[in-house]
C-alpha cells in the first residue's frame, strides 16, 4: 500500500491542489496530513475545506493550534521585533478570514495519530512547536520515536524534508535503588532500526526552491520516497500580496527559503517566549 504524508500547506490552495493531483497520479490508497493548515498563506479556509472534503485525516499544527488557543500556545520565540510584528498580524489577519466552523474543525484535531507502526505528528510527540531537526542528538530522536510506540515517526514543522535512520543500538540507564550510589542498579534495552521521516512542506518551503513536496511511504517494499512538485507558485505569491499579507512571505515562497531579520535587537524574544 502506498501512503501519501503532506504537512504545512499554511492557506496555499494552489499548492494543495497540485500536490492533491500528483498524489492521485502516484496510486496512493491514504493520505495524512500533519498539520499548519492555516497561517502565512491567502487561503486559510480553502485549504481546510478541502482538507475535510477528502475527510484526510490530521493532526494539529502550531498555527492551527494558535488560531485555536490565541497566542499564547506558543512556545517559540521571534529573531526580532519586526519578525514579531509580522506574526501578530499574520495571526489577526488568519483570525479574521476563517470561518467559526473552520476554527472548530482546527480545535478538534488530534496531536499525534496512530497507522500500525507508523506515527504521525506536527513538530514531535511532545509538542507541536518542537522541532526535530536532523542534527538533533540521537538519543533524543531516538526517545521521541520510541515515546510513540511506532518505528516510522512522520513529521513537519520544519518545512526541511529529511529522511533519518536510527540503527539499532543499546541504551543503558542507572537507576538509584538507594541513597548509596553503590545500590544503583544498571539496566539496558535494544530497539531495532527506528526513521523520523520529515516530509517538508507543501505550502512555504524552504528547501531552497518554491516546489511543495511531501512524502509517499510503500508499506509493501518499506521504501520512502521524497515528492517535490512543482505548482504555479507565483499565483499564490500575488494573491498573498492582493489579500494584504506582508510582501516579504511572497519573496521567501518564491525563494524557497525562509527569512528573518536578526540585526534589529539580536536579544528579543516574543511576548510569549518570555
Amino acid at each position: 500500500m502506498k501512503i501519501a504524508v503532506m504537512s504545512c500547506i499554511h492557506g496555499n490552495y494552489e499548492a494543495l491542489e497540485t500536490v492533491l493531483r500528483d498524489i492521485e497520479q502516484q496510486k496512493a490508497e491514504k493520505i495524512f496530513c500533519l498539520g499548519d493548515l492555516v497561517g502565512y498563506g491567502p487561503f486559510p479556509s480553502n485549504v481546510v475545506e478541502m482538507i475535510r472534503s477528502l475527510d484526510i485525516p490530521t493532526v494539529q499544527g502550531c498555527w492551527d493550534e494558535d488560531i485555536v488557543e490565541g497566542l499564547n500556545s506558543c512556545e517559540c520565540s521571534y529573531p526580532s521585533v519586526l519578525a514579531e510584528q509580522r506574526g501578530k498580524f499574520v495571526h489577526e489577519w488568519t483570525n479574521q478570514h476563517i470561518y467559526d466552523e473552520t476554527r472548530e474543525y482546527l480545535a478538534e484535531l488530534p496531536k499525534t495519530l496512530l497507522d500500525g507502526n507508523l506515527a504521525f505528528v506536527h513538530g514531535s510527540p511532545q509538542s507541536q512547536h518542537e522541532y526535530l531537526l536532523p542534527e538533533l542528538n540521537g538519543f533524543i530522536a531516538l526517545e521521541r520515536v520510541l515515546s510513540t510506540g511506532a518505528d516510522i515517526l512522520f513529521c513537519g514543522h520544519t518545512h526541511i524534508p529529511y529522511v533519518r535512520s536510527l540503527d539499532q543500538g543499546q541504551l543503558q540507564v542507572r537507576v538509584m535503588t538507594g541513597v548509596e550510589t553503590l545500590n544503583a542498579e544498571s539496566r539496558s534495552f535494544n530497539t531495532d532500526l527506528k526513521r523520523i521521516v520529515n516530509v517538508g512542506s507543501v505550502g512555504e518551503p524552504r528547501h531552497g526552491r518554491p516546489n511543495a513536496t511531501y512524502v509517499i511511504y510503500d508499506t509493501d517494499s518499506d521504501q520512502i520516497t521524497m515528492r517535490e512538485v512543482e505548482y504555479d507558485y507565483q499565483k499564490t505569491c500575488a494573491a498573498i500580496i492582493e489579500r494584504g499579507l506582508p510582501a516579504i512571505f511572497a519573496w521567501r515562497l518564491a525563494k524557497g527559503m525562509e527569512y528573518a531579520e536578526r540585526a534589529d535587537d539580536a536579544s528579543h524574544l516574543c511576548e510569549r517566549g518570555v
